[in-house]
Order: C-alpha cells, then structure tokens, then sequence
C-alpha cells in the first residue's frame, strides 16, 4: 500500500476459545484490552448473544470469559482482519504463559 492511500472499511469476525486456565482474569484482560486498544478498528467479544467492547477492561471482565467459553471476535474497521489475527494469537499466547 502506498503513502497516504486510503483502505475501505472491513468488517471481519471469528470464534475462539478461552484456553488459559484461569480464563481472562484481571492481568490477561487487560492485556487483551491494551492490544485492543492499539488497533483502529472497533472492535467487540460476543458472548452468550451480548457484545462487549474490547477497549473497555471493564466490559471484558464483565464478559465472563472464563477457561473453556467461546466467544466471537468482531472487528470494523481498516485494519479490522489484522486485530482479529493479533487478538486471536494472544489469546493462544496467554494460555501458554498460563501453562509454562
């Protein structure tokens, strides 16, 4: 992509699953929003029909999202597919963290 060439708005989803044993407590929670926040896109965890923002740790708290819950990933925005992958992958991370 070019210098100061637009990209259109996507908009991108996946399911994932909270692996690490404690599930998304305090410190993992917010690591997830940290990374969520530095993304353009907006981006939200949908669970059991409600949505939660990513960027809010206490909306991701509020989310229960504990070891085993599956939940879906959405992202709007230019770089939507790219925060879907990143959070994705810590996800995966964290659950090895947890598990070291």
């Amino acid at each position: 992509m070019k210098f100061g060439e637009k990209r259109a708005p996507v908009s991108a989803q996946r399911e994932v699953r909270i692996s690490n044993e404690l599930g998304l407590h305090a410190r993992p929670a917010a690591q997830f929003v940290k990374r969520a926040n530095s993304f353009r896109s907006e981006i939200w965890v949908v669970k059991d029909g409600k949505r939660y923002s990513a960027t809010s740790l206490i909306d991701i708290l509020r989310a229960n999202l504990d070891c085993g819950a599956t939940a879906t990933l959405e992202a709007h925005g230019v770089d939507a597919e790219e925060a879907l992958e990143d959070l994705e992958k810590l996800l995966a991370e964290l659950h090895e963290k947890d598990n070291a």
